[in-house]
């Protein structure tokens, strides 16, 4: 037996309690720790990350408490304010600021860029600051530069947190079709966020990168007739969530970023009927968070339509936002193929 909702028919309520108490770290690293990070023998900055992260870890909370007297004359931390991962992708960026995230102290936040800057649009600005000025470190992953606004907003909240004495960990997120030029390296960094460049350690991180040969080979999408029979022969006893894509596509205008998290709750698999080619950016970048948050839950799909590779258009995947869609139509493939083929995402 298959337990069937829509994700359509959800619109979650989401306090600001709750929001906030979903910034950690995915199940995908829910148990990771420095022991476990594996660095490459032959990238000794791979062995360099762990070590800089752990102290780092180290002075997180160490400045709490002592009075006045100790915010005026204790040392000054051997830390900065924050530390910034520099790599590409597959060298096991998100895997170390995890594991810092669970060796220091809370109150903590761990998200992706973009969670931070949906919780602004949630919260407001300045509520947001407010939230996490208690914290002792926010962690944030995958920050990117494709949008200046976002850019500036990000800015700005780091810079106010930092001055709150909240400890900052950042990771890059390079463009899978620019390896080596389109990097953004340390220099970019500083450039576009000079305001916080003095308050961030940049620790480089060499390696393999295991997306240098482009996509994955998207599964061949399902018969519409397919679908329910393979739905109950991969999902049996579980909660499956079914939808006709154009019907997801229009609900998903009506619920906040914010809350996808929430919208897919319980969920253990998802089947859409009609994948088709998504044309307006502004749904493409909706769909892509939810990609992400699919992801993050290892949920497997089945899917009829067009193929995950051709889920968005050409000028997509070659435009300012073109690392958002390479990573969703990434991650959707092995999510697909977890579904059909039984191969882990």
């Amino acid at each position: 037996m298959v337990q069937i909702e829509q994700l359509a028919a959800r619109t979650p309520a989401v306090s600001v309690d709750e929001i906030l108490k979903g910034f950690y770290p995915s199940p995908r690293f829910g148990e990771v720790s420095f022991d476990s990070y594996r660095p490459d023998p032959s990238q000794p900055s791979q062995a360099a990350a762990v070590k800089a992260l752990s102290g780092f870890a180290d002075g997180v909370g160490a400045d709490d408490g002592g009075g006045l007297f100790k915010k005026f004359f204790a040392k000054k931390p051997a830390t900065r304010a924050g530390i910034y991962l520099d790599g590409g992708f597959g060298v096991g960026k998100t895997h170390l600021l995890a594991s810092l995230w669970h060796a220091a102290p809370g109150p903590k936040a761990f998200g992706t860029f973009v969670e931070y800057t949906n919780l602004v649009g949630a919260l407001s600005f300045r509520k947001t600051v407010e939230a996490l000025s208690h914290y002792k470190l926010v962690c944030i992953d995958e920050f990117e530069l494709d949008d200046p606004g976002d850019t500036v907003l990000m800015s700005r909240l780091m810079r106010e947190l930092a001055d709150a004495g909240v400890k900052l960990a950042a990771t890059s997120n390079t463009l899978p079709g620019s390896l080596g030029e389109g990097r953004f390296a340390a220099v970019d960094f500083q450039r576009e966020i000079q305001v916080l460049a003095d308050q961030f350690d940049v620790v480089r991180i060499d390696g393999e990168d295991f997306r240098h040969r482009g996509l994955p080979a998207a599964p061949a999408p399902l018969k519409n007739d397919e679908l329910k029979h393979r739905m109950h022969a991969e999902f049996d006893g579980k909660t499956v969530a079914v939808d006709d894509f154009g019907g997801l596509i229009h609900h998903l205008a009506g619920v906040h970023p914010s809350r996808y998290r929430q919208l897919i709750s319980g969920i253990d698999g998802v089947v859409w009927r009609d994948v088709e080619t998504i044309t307006e950016q502004a749904v493409a970048l909706r769909f892509v968070v939810l990609a992400d948050r699919l992801y993050d839950k290892d949920v497997p799909i089945l899917a009829s339509g067009v193929p995950f590779d051709k889920l968005f258009t050409e000028d997509m995947m070659s435009g300012g936002y073109m690392k958002k869609y390479f990573r969703a139509v990434s991650r959707l493939t092995a999510l697909a193929r977890e579904g059909q083929n039984h191969e882990p995402a």
